[in-house]
Parts: structure tokens; C-alpha cells; sequence
């Protein structure tokens, strides 16, 4: 029997590939949750002898203090101790030799839970010991069964599963197969430890390009971005540390083997390889190949890229159901508007009408003076007003006093505009502008901290607008107070 009880430990920590110690524990405490119905009340240690497999009972006392003794089933007061062992001191233990148990029925099962139970956190604990720190590596496993279209995969040390949405499109797995996939995330759940992986991530890609180009493991070359169209076209974006290293040809290889490598692991997937760089307009143009630019416009304010390409171009450009425009946006972070060289040429020209009927109302210019300004680059009235007054000097034909000037007229208009629009929506029918000690200069700063209503000034602080040009302390509180006044603050 006690032979068996060792064969048995070695059995299960083969099958379920623990340490057979934690098998042996896991006895012993199965044992002693058995005993307590034989010996009901008593502290009961088991114990499984590690070379012969006898087993053991115990009962243990403890010495404690006299007023944390409360068991005296289970309990020794120092005095008792004593009596047993002179050196006893508070803590100490004592063994007392129990008769083995009989397990009935009813033990037997407890024990097989307990056992169970603890095989089982075991477990848990070595499937994410093993691979939580694989997170984000490729792994290559067994096809244990499919189930409503998700893969399980046998791993060796534990179990994966690839959902759905993890495959390719068309791809299909049978029992026995192999397979290499991403490693997504381990989940640790209630029932136990979860590894998903996956065919369709993004970093699937890249990890195939760190096997198969040796530049890039060693740091030569580095992927920047991956855009992926999963069993379709993936989009990466390269870039090299050495300059004597192309970085598109490294990942391309000698007659293209390094990219069909992946290629033929993704069956057949597409992949454009792209040289990186910082200018997000000559970014922008390398991936959208292999369609051919012809003007590009960046917006960084709204973080747009406007592409104007030919008739014959535009189709390629967006590609398939937009796919190629939809993975460039996606490789680059900028949001690309394609058009045609027509609807650009139109657009511009609406553009530079608008411009000029601006200029010519706002400062009181006529349509050449317009033109100029719109073929120098300004295309409204905030170009103007918040530009170096180098950049309206430059112009040909123009001196820094008159660029003060157009300045100033771009300013005002667009002040008079802030306040119209506050005065609209104010509760309170009086302008900025009408308060004492106001000054269209100031007006101007304060709208620039969006100060453009009474309401706005009436809740600022002193100490809020006390820096704005031409205004001293003393004249920012008047002004705040004159704005109180104006906003019914001091009204009874």
C-alpha cells in the first residue's frame, strides 16, 4: 500500500506534468482533511514518508500563553510544556502518534476533491509561469480538436486557443496539424488559466520578420509601424540605423526569399515594404505605392493629409474597397483625403476665391492686392493676424509699416467677429469694448485667452490678466470691477 501511494504521486505528476513533492502534499493534505471526521476537534498533521511511503498521524499541541489558551484539546500552557520538555518556550510543538484512519466512502472523496483541487491550482500556477513571459512571441503548438470554428491547440505545457477572428480568412485547421501563431495574452480566470494566440494580429508579422531578417534581431534595422489587412495585404514601415543598410531591401532578401518566407506562412498574404521617415508628406506618398502622387497637402491642425493624384491613379490609390487608402491612414497616424487632380485643381480654386473675396472685405484691399497675399501662402484672415511681420514684409512690393497694417485690419476684424458672437449668445447686452478703460489692443488679448464676453472678464482674477500688454494691475482690477458692474453683481 504504501508503495502504491509513491507509484501513484510519480503517475500523476507525469500526467499532469507538477513536481511529484506537490503531488505528496497534496496527499497529505487530503489525509488530514479526512482525519478530522475520526478525530474531530485535534489539530491532525499527516505526513508521507518520502522513501517508503508510510504513513503518518499526528496530533499537535502548542504551547501558548495563558491567556491565548482556549483548546486545551489542542493547547499546552508553558507549565505543561515544561513537564514534557524543559527547554519548551512559547510556540513550541508537540507530536502525539495517532492510529491510521480507514477511509469510507465519503473520506475517499474528500480526499480525491482535495487532491484534485490542489493538482489543479498547480497547474494554474505553471501554465502562467510558462507563459505569461512569452507574451508577444511566436509559438508552435498542436491542433487538439476544433469547436464552432476555435482552434484549440495543444502547447506541450499547457493549452491555447485560437478564436475565430484569431484565423486568416479561408484558413482551417484539422486535428493533428501544426501550427504557429502569435501569442495574444494569458488570462488567469476563475476556471482556470486562458493563452489565446493568433493569426490575424499585427504582431504576428513582425515577429515573422525578426526570424527571417537577420538585421532587424540585430537591431540594424527596426519596423516602425505594421498596418494589416489579415489574409490580404499587411503594410510595414522600416527603417535603418546604418546608413550603408537599405532597410527595404534587407527585409525583401536575395530574390525576395526573406518576404516569401513570410509570405507563403500567411498563405499568400500580401506585404508592402516601406522606407519610413519623419516627413509625414513623403511618408504618406511611399505608402500609398504603388499609386503615383501628384500634390500633397498636410493639415497638422486637424492631422489630415489631402493626396491629389490622376484619374488613371486614383483607383489604385484607394485600392480594393479602400483598402490600400485605409492601411496607409493606418501604417502613417494621419488621416489621408484622396482626390482627383480635377476635384484638386477645382477645390484650390475655390479655395483661392474664397481667400481673395476675404481680404478684399476684411482689410479693405483690392482683388490684386488679394491675389498676392493668396499666392504668398495666406489663405485667411489668422494667417495674417498671428504671422511674424517678417513673413508680410517679405512679400515684394511691401514694407514693415503696411505689413503692421494689413496686421492690424486682420486683427480687428477677426476681434469684431469674437465679440459679435459672445455678444449674441451673453445674457448681459453690453460689448466688451464698451467698458471703461478698454482698449481694442487689450480686447484683442483678452479674446486670445477666449475673454471675448463681460461674464468672462467679471470672473477673472486680477492676477489672470494683470501680464497683458499696456495694462497695469491697478487698470486689470478696474477693468474686472467696471465688468461686475456691467454683469449685475452688485445689483440688489
Amino acid at each position: 500500500m504504501n508503495v502504491e501511494i509513491l507509484a501513484v504521486a510519480d503517475a500523476v505528476a507525469r500526467e499532469k506534468s507538477v513536481e511529484r513533492e506537490l503531488v505528496l502534499e497534496a496527499m497529505e493534505q487530503a489525509l488530514k482533511t479526512a482525519a478530522r471526521r475520526t478525530y474531530p476537534g485535534k489539530d491532525v498533521v499527516a505526513e508521507i514518508d518520502r522513501l517508503t511511503g508510510e504513513i503518518r498521524l499526528f496530533h499537535v499541541r502548542t504551547v501558548v500563553e495563558e491567556e491565548a489558551f482556549e483548546e486545551e484539546e489542542n493547547h499546552l500552557t508553558l507549565a505543561q510544556g515544561k513537564e514534557l520538555d524543559e527547554s519548551a518556550e512559547i510556540g513550541a510543538e508537540f507530536r502525539e502518534s495517532l492510529p491510521p484512519i480507514e477511509l469510507g466512502r465519503i473520506a475517499a472523496q474528500t480526499a480525491k476533491q482535495v487532491i484534485n483541487q490542489k493538482i489543479r491550482e498547480a497547474e494554474r500556477d505553471r501554465v502562467i509561469a510558462e507563459y505569461e513571459p512569452r507574451v508577444g512571441e511566436l509559438i508552435t503548438g498542436i491542433v487538439k480538436r476544433v469547436e464552432r470554428g476555435n482552434v484549440y491547440v495543444d502547447l506541450g505545457r499547457g493549452e491555447a486557443v485560437m478564436y475565430r477572428e484569431d484565423l486568416l480568412p479561408r484558413e482551417t485547421f484539422r486535428q493533428g496539424d501544426r501550427v504557429r501563431a502569435y501569442l495574444r495574452e494569458v488570462r488567469n480566470q476563475t476556471k482556470g488559466p486562458l493563452v489565446f494566440i493568433s493569426r490575424s494580429d499585427a504582431g504576428m508579422v513582425l515577429r515573422l520578420f525578426e526570424q527571417e531578417v537577420p538585421e532587424i534581431e540585430d537591431g540594424v534595422v527596426a519596423i516602425q509601424a505594421i498596418a494589416r489587412d489579415p489574409g490580404s495585404r499587411s503594410k510595414i514601415a522600416v527603417i535603418s540605423t546604418d546608413a550603408a543598410v537599405d532597410p527595404v531591401g534587407a527585409c525583401v532578401g536575395m530574390r525576395g526569399a526573406r518576404v516569401q518566407a513570410v509570405v507563403n506562412e500567411l498563405h499568400g498574404e500580401k506585404i508592402d515594404i516601406i522606407e519610413w521617415t519623419e516627413d509625414p508628406a513623403v511618408f504618406v506618398v511611399n505608402a500609398l505605392a504603388p499609386a503615383e502622387i501628384e500634390r500633397v497637402l498636410v493639415d497638422e491642425t486637424t492631422n489630415t493629409i489631402e493626396v491629389a493624384v490622376s484619374e488613371e491613379n486614383l483607383a489604385i490609390a484607394i485600392g480594393r474597397r479602400g483598402q490600400n487608402v485605409r492601411l496607409a491612414s493606418e501604417l502613417t497616424g494621419w488621416n489621408i483625403e484622396l482626390m482627383s487632380a480635377g476635384e484638386e485643381k477645382e477645390r484650390r480654386s475655390e479655395e483661392i476665391t474664397t481667400a481673395k473675396s476675404i481680404f478684399q472685405a476684411g482689410l479693405d484691399v483690392d482683388e490684386d492686392f488679394a491675389a498676392v497675399l493668396v499666392d504668398e501662402g495666406f489663405f485667411n484672415l489668422e494667417d495674417l493676424a498671428y504671422c511674424a511681420i517678417e513673413d508680410i514684409a517679405g512679400i515684394a512690393g511691401l514694407d514693415e509699416e503696411i505689413a503692421q497694417e494689413l496686421q492690424k485690419r486682420a486683427r480687428n476684424v477677426l476681434l469684431d467677429q469674437a465679440l459679435q458672437g459672445a455678444e449674441s449668445e451673453s445674457e448681459v447686452k453690453v460689448s466688451l469694448l464698451d467698458l471703461p478703460g478698454m482698449t481694442r489692443e487689450i480686447a484683442e488679448q483678452l479674446a486670445a485667452r477666449d475673454m471675448v464676453t463681460v461674464e468672462a472678464l467679471a470672473d477673472a482674477a486680477g492676477d489672470e490678466i494683470e501680464d497683458i500688454e499696456g495694462l497695469s494691475r491697478e487698470e486689470a482690477d478696474a477693468l474686472i470691477i467696471a465688468a461686475r458692474e456691467a454683469s449685475g453683481w452688485f445689483d440688489e
